[in-house]
């Protein structure tokens, strides 16, 4: 599942994941402007390994074979607040931004391992 934010504050979302002992996944793109710039923020506070490619491609396999070949998952809750809307990042970027995280829920839940996502536009 990957949702709107809207009624969720990412800190209560933090209390939700912490309670049933999942991974809590946060990232801040209120500075990226670029399909760069996001990946590179993701990479950064989601702390992906340094081997990650910094593409969509890349961001796939870091949230999905790369966990999911270090052992049994507890769970995923994924925020991305403030997903630019500009030139430099349009509609079609974002889309295929959420597509990956839809995928990775996809993915998920094919093992029963629930994967929650949560954005906002900024």
């Amino acid at each position: 599942m990957v949702q709107s934010i809207r009624a969720f504050q990412p800190a209560d979302l933090q209390q939700v994941a912490d309670y049933w002992g999942q991974h809590f996944l946060y990232a801040n793109l209120e500075e990226a402007t670029t399909k760069q710039r996001i990946l590179e923020e993701i990479g950064r506070q989601f702390l992906l390994p340094g081997y990650f490619g910094r593409n969509l491609d890349a961001l796939y396999d870091c949230l999905t074979d790369t966990l999911s070949g270090v052992g049994r998952q507890p769970g995923f809750i994924v925020v991305l607040e403030h997903i630019p809307i500009s030139v430099k990042f349009d509609k079609e970027m974002r889309e295929q931004l959420l597509d990956v995280f839809r995928d990775a829920a996809d993915f998920w839940a094919e093992r029963n391992v629930p994967f929650r996502g949560f954005y906002s536009f900024f």
